[in-house]
């Protein structure tokens, strides 16, 4: 999750917007109103539509002047509903919706104040994750949240954490969901020991 998040007001102009995803590096923005609760997004696209005109050289008759003018502020682009995520919203149920409606980002709520946004690039930043540094992380998620816990043995392969030991069935689901919490884990194994 992009955190501080960057925000625009709807009345700030198209190219405003387009400087600050350009000077951000981000592809899209919440759209807060002046108490900071979310009321639109703003993307790449909603601020592409219409900023170009044609090239007269392109063509060999001269093209009709658009019919409409083209709209000069965020409030007139944005797109009103927007899906959105809380902070502790599964990140496979969040990547399936992105998937499914090709959202590339998604506003994250505490409330209705935006505390971060979501982008396709922070799922993928995850996934790519080495998986000795899953290891580890897994390694010391249960050194400080299960120190009661019988030894582990961690392994990892392409984000699958595959974890081997003997306890009692409530201490194991502790284990495996705390495995599963670690940013880059796709998929948690647990095998009894031999």
């Amino acid at each position: 999750m992009t955190s501080p998040v960057v925000t625009i007001p709807p009345s700030a102009t198209v190219r405003q917007a387009i400087r600050v995803l350009h000077e951000h590096d981000v592809t899209a923005l919440p759209v807060v109103d002046p108490s900071g609760q979310l009321i639109g997004i703003v993307s790449e696209m909603d601020l592409l539509r219409g900023e170009f005109e044609s090239d007269p050289r392109a063509f060999a008759r001269p093209r009709n002047a658009p019919s409409a003018p083209v709209a000069r502020t965020v409030e007139k682009v944005m797109t009103r509903g927007v899906r959105t995520a809380r902070p502790t919203t599964d990140v496979a149920e969040l990547a399936e919706m992105m998937v499914r409606t090709r959202i590339k980002s998604v506003p994250v709520v505490q409330g209705s104040h935006v505390i971060g946004v979501i982008s396709r690039r922070d799922l993928i930043a995850m996934l790519a994750r080495g998986d000795a540094r899953i290891r580890d992380d897994v390694l010391a998620s249960l050194a400080t949240y299960a120190p009661q816990a019988r030894p582990w043995q961690v392994a990892v392969k392409d984000g699958v954490v595959e974890l081997r030991g003997r306890d009692d069935a409530n201490t194991e689901r502790i284990v495996e969901v705390l495995a599963r919490t670690v940013p880059g884990v796709t998929r948690v194994l647990v095998q009894p020991s031999a």
